[in-house]
Formats: C-alpha cells, structure tokens, sequence
C-alpha cells in the first residue's frame, strides 16, 4: 500500500481532569475543530464486517483504514490509512473484489461498487499534542483527540502514527505509558464513535458487526467495550 501510515491508537473514557492532567504532563492544545463524518458500505456491510473502514470527513477529504498485523495483543488498535485517493480506490476494488475502475477519484466509484452512506455524525475535537519525557524528539509526537459527538458520546483517544512495522512496539509503549499518566485501567477500552452510533440508530447492522467480529460492546456506561473506527 503506497503512500500509508500505520495508525497505533487506544481509546478511553475521558473524565473531568483529563485536560487539566495532559497540560500537567506538559500537553499542548493544538486546535479545537467541530467536523462532519460520513461512513460508506454496501447494503451488506462488506468493507466494516473485513475490517475496512471508508470515510469521508469535511475538510480533510477521503480516508480508508485498513486492518493492520496483529502482533501485540492489548486494549488498542492498528490500522493502515489511505488517503490518496487512486490507492483508496485500488483497495476498495481488491476488497470488494472487482477490477480496478480506473484512477479517478473515490466519489466517482461509489455507485459503481454498490457504496452508500450508513453513517453521518458531527464532532468536537480538543487536539492535544505531547511528548513524554525522556522521548527522542525526532519520533512522532503522541495525539491526544478529546472527542464528543453530537449524539452525545464522548471519547477520548491516545495515537502514534509510524512508518514502519518494526515502529509499532515503541509506539504502543509510549500509548500505554501515557494512557496510565491519565489514569486510564490497563485493561480499558471504549466503544468507537461509529459503533455507539450503529448500536443506537441501526441497531440491526451493529448486530451483523457484532456476529462478525466476535465483538463483546455494551452499551454507554458500562466496562468491557471494544470497538473499531469511529
């Protein structure tokens, strides 16, 4: 996959001091953002129930997340981005097992692949940034995403983009590191955006995701959530 970043994520349930302790560690709040994403499948949910992840995001354009190695086990996850859109489309064709439509843009593949929207949700976004201490500074710096969605929902996420495979063990160390700094359970984990958004308006795809991935999500408010993209 050309032109792909390897995403190192661990979500969590933020609490009233998650902010007042990431300015403590030294964080800085890079922006604060209000986006509109919009999630496409087919009907029969092949990209999500594969672990693909097609989204278009206001402002930012088009991005698929594709499953990453599964090589250390933990409450995190790790996917592939694309965001140039002939990769995209190459991927999308391979999954979904068509030829290749050319290398025009995403939009213009939608109908052709059988692609609708399944899923459309405004967020508020604090981006904070960070390095811990005693960290190479030429690595990555760790994000810090302070989301809530407009159906109510609130996540917060921990992130490492890397190059390389061989980067991701570090990376997932320093996730957890700081993770524990904000006093987030080692064993942790919390529902995407779009899965609550499924689990809550369209209950029956959730289920069919739920079926595929062996997932154990509960509703809002309890512990032992896992979920993918949001």
């Amino acid at each position: 996959m050309a032109h792909a970043l390897i995403e190192v994520e661990r979500r969590f349930i933020p609490g009233p001091g998650t902010e007042k302790r990431l300015q403590e560690l030294g964080g800085t709040l890079e922006h604060q953002v209000t986006f509109w994403d919009r999630y496409y499948d087919t009907p029969e949910l092949s990209l999500m129930r594969a672990d693909y992840w097609l989204r278009q995001r206001e402002g930012s354009g088009w991005e698929l997340k594709c499953p990453g190695t599964a090589g250390v086990s933990g409450p995190h996850q790790e996917y592939v981005e694309l965001t140039v859109e002939p990769a995209v489309v190459a991927q999308l064709c391979e999954v979904l097992g068509t030829e290749v439509l050319g290398a025009g843009g995403v939009a213009a593949v939608l109908g052709p692949l059988g692609l609708q929207e399944v899923a459309s949700f405004v967020t508020k976004r604090s981006a904070w940034k960070l390095v811990l201490s005693g960290t190479d500074e030429e690595e990555p710096l760790l994000k810090v995403d302070l989301d809530t969605a407009d159906f109510g929902y609130t996540v917060g996420e921990v992130e490492a983009l890397v190059h390389e495979e061989a980067e991701v063990p570090v990376a997932l160390e320093k996730i957890h590191s700081l993770s524990s700094m904000l006093g987030v359970p080692v064993q942790e984990t919390a529902p995407a955006k779009l899965m609550v958004y499924l689990q809550r308006f369209k209950p029956q795809d959730y289920q069919r995701l739920l079926q595929v991935h062996r997932l154990r999500e509960k509703p809002q408010g309890t512990k032992d959530p896992e979920g993918n993209l949001g």
